[in-house]
């Protein structure tokens, strides 16, 4: 489909990518792995044809769409959110014409084994899909399913986006670029401004809608769900499995060992052959085995190990001072500004050495009560830190703030006070930023590289409670681990705010989740709150959406089950008797929905069908394409329709 050829990319003299050669095939869910800095970024930016390499090419067939997700990007703020995400559906007339040629192309074709023909059919099934989404009353139904997927509200469609602040505008990007349901998408950190519903829905998204996809995240659990191929960049060179990244971490650590045993034991016979020639190089006697072994050393292909980067960050927290046995009580706090209450009635303790983590939503306040801690914004209510609390903070947005144009060296210069400046650079080494590279500017460092700069901050003193507002955004697998073990090893307690499912599991024992305008405890670890939360059932309401399509009415009974328990487990506020009434009306309404609309599903998938099953018996007349687009477009409606009447349900009942 995409073909990299003999790539390669140099900057200052420094080679980025060595003639790198691999293909993108249709339906791959790929993922870029890497370091920070090896060139993940840089090789979407090519793909995307927003950056040309320094020789090789980048093939991609004319009919090929691509859509790209950067990392950072400049957003319009001249419409509200819904009328945004409608731009994304400009194109609807050029799509139209296409599949007119499409289809005459499909009515004229005469041999159904080719690869053409195939290609050609999979193309049509595509713009049909397409067009059956752009249809007026099913557009409008696929931006509110993907605005209230990635965590918008309804009350949020018709405000302005200036209203809303960058991560959520990169959300509003994103549904964008979902809906345009481009042939491949290339996504960079799709998941730094997402919480971890929305990372949800947008794994399931990518799984069961999406056709091909380049991938690039930091984020384990999140592309192990998604990709089935990791292709690794590493000292310019590229190395491609066909599994997810937990499987090619096991893979890449045997080819290592067998290369390396390989290796070993043919450097063994070649020093064997060596040395029999020295001993038996002048005697006469010997001369033909002499030249046999010679000969015979000539011709051995020697074996090469994969060139490994083994630089990595040297991370340990200096050791806690002592506090109070309880760092921070919180008795009824709360945030407003102006007339809207972020939270109210937030009441914990916090002991000495706990490790605990804020989630929830975006919005719904973890940062606003971190800033509350730190003293940073007024509050309402009792907000007391211990004896002796001394807080280090890594703030959400800190690399952000680094001065551009100051050389990583006078970055922690100008903070570091006392005799720690004397090691600036042994800890700008541990953090990677060794020799020439501490000269470098902060503004042509990677993502990652300034969150390891912003990071160094938290070692310039010891401190006994961490504040760490999403500090794996932009961080590679590797420096995530030890982040990881380095908090692990900390004395001292710890806050972090992260949306990083596999990062917070085993790092914490206790999470509290912020969500309309409350705050409460869960004990426990992640997945040990997420279980309880019954997320998953966010899932499986998008599985409804596989190819298989399993039955509409079993998979609206397990909802409904699901929903059950939710409620089973969650107490609800007291209502009056009026408002109970009116809410069970409510729900018999919404149920009514949904049974109207799973049989409304099923007589269409009857009817779409038998259509099929006249195109496999071979009539692929215009007629028959174009009844069948008709079916594929109702169909595609009516699952909407369906999915929202869920969704209703679901908001009624929970």
């Amino acid at each position: 489909m995409i073909s990299i050829n003999d790539l390669s990319v140099e900057f200052s003299a420094k080679s980025l990518f060595d003639h790198i050669n691999y293909v993108i095939n249709r339906r791959d869910k790929i993922a870029l792995v890497g370091k920070n800095g090896a060139g993940k970024s840089t090789m979407l930016k090519i793909i995307a044809g927003l950056q040309q390499p320094t020789s090789g090419s980048v093939a991609i067939p004319r009919d090929v769409t691509v859509g790209y997700l950067p990392q950072q990007m400049e957003i319009s703020d001249v419409r509200t959110v819904k009328e945004e995400v409608a731009s994304a559906f400009d194109h609807v007339a050029a799509l139209r014409v296409e599949l007119e040629e499409v289809t005459k192309e499909v009515e004229c074709a005469t041999d159904y084994e080719a690869d053409s023909y195939a290609r050609l059919i999979d193309r049509f099934t595509t713009l049909t899909e397409q067009m059956a989404m752009l249809e007026k009353e099913n557009a409008d139904a696929e931006i509110e399913k993907t605005l209230l997927g990635l965590g918008f509200n309804r009350k949020d469609f018709e405000r302005p986006t200036s209203e809303f602040s960058g991560g959520w505008r990169m959300r509003v990007e994103l549904a964008k670029i979902l809906l345009r349901r481009p042939d491949v998408l290339l996504l960079d950190e799709p998941t730094n401004h997402l919480d971890i519903e929305s990372i949800q829905w947008l794994e399931n998204f990518l799984v069961t809608k999406a056709n091909v996809v380049v991938l690039v995240s930091h984020d384990r659990a999140f592309i192990d769900n998604v990709t089935t191929r990791t292709i690794e960049i590493s000292m310019g060179k590229i190395y491609d499995y066909s599994v997810n990244y937990s499987h090619f971490v096991e893979l890449r650590k045997e080819r290592i060992e067998q290369q390396m045993r390989a290796y070993q034991n043919q450097q063994k016979q070649i020093q064997d052959t060596e040395d029999f020639i020295e001993r038996f190089r002048y005697k006469a006697t010997k001369a033909v085995q002499v030249q046999s072994r010679m000969k015979q050393l000539a011709k051995i292909e020697r074996i090469e190990v994969d060139e490994v980067d083994t630089s990595h960050l040297n991370l340990k927290f200096p050791p806690a001072p002592r506090s109070g046995d309880f760092p921070v009580i919180a008795d009824n706090v709360g945030k407003a500004y102006g007339e809207h209450q972020v939270f109210d009635g937030a009441t914990f303790t916090l002991r000495r050495g706990e490790k605990v983590a804020f989630v929830g939503k975006n919005g719904e306040g973890k940062s606003t009560l971190v800033k509350c801690i730190m003293g940073e914004i007024p509050y309402t209510g009792l907000l007391k830190l211990g004896h002796n609390v001394k807080i280090g903070y890594f703030a959400q947005n800190q690399a952000q703030l680094l001065d551009g144009e100051r050389s990583v060296f006078d970055t922690i210069d100008r903070v570091a006070v006392g005799d720690i400046r004397t090691k600036i650079r042994d800890i700008l080494g541990a953090f990677m930023f060794g020799g020439e590279a501490s000269d470098k500017k902060v503004k042509v460092l990677s993502g990652g590289e300034k969150t390891r700069l912003a990071m160094i901050r938290l070692l310039l003193e010891p401190v006994n409670l961490l504040i760490l507002d999403e500090p794996t955004n932009h961080l590679d697998m590797k420096t995530k681990d030890i982040l990881k073990q380095a908090i692990k090893d900390f004395n001292g307690t710890v806050i972090v705010v992260s949306h990083d499912r596999e990062f917070l599991d085993g790092l914490v024992e206790k999470v509290y989740e912020f969500g309309g305008g409350n705050v409460r405890e869960c004990l426990g670890g992640i997945y040990e709150f997420l279980e309880k939360k019954r997320l998953a059932s966010l899932q499986d309401l998008e599985r409804t959406l596989s190819p298989e399509r399993r039955d509409k009415k079993v998979q609206a009974a397990e909802s409904r089950e699901t929903l059950q328990d939710n409620r089973d487990a969650v107490p609800t506020p007291r209502m009056s008797y009026a408002e109970q009434r009116e809410r069970e009306k409510a729900k018999k309404r919404a149920a009514k929905k949904v049974a109207e609309a799973e049989a409304e599903v099923a007589r269409l998938e009857a009817e779409q069908k038998a259509i099929e099953d006249k195109i496999a018996a071979g009539d692929s007349s215009s007629d028959v394409l174009e009844a069948h687009s008709a079916a594929t477009r109702r169909l595609e409606n009516a699952m909407s329709v369906w999915e929202l009447a869920v969704m209703e349900q679901e908001e009624l009942n929970s």
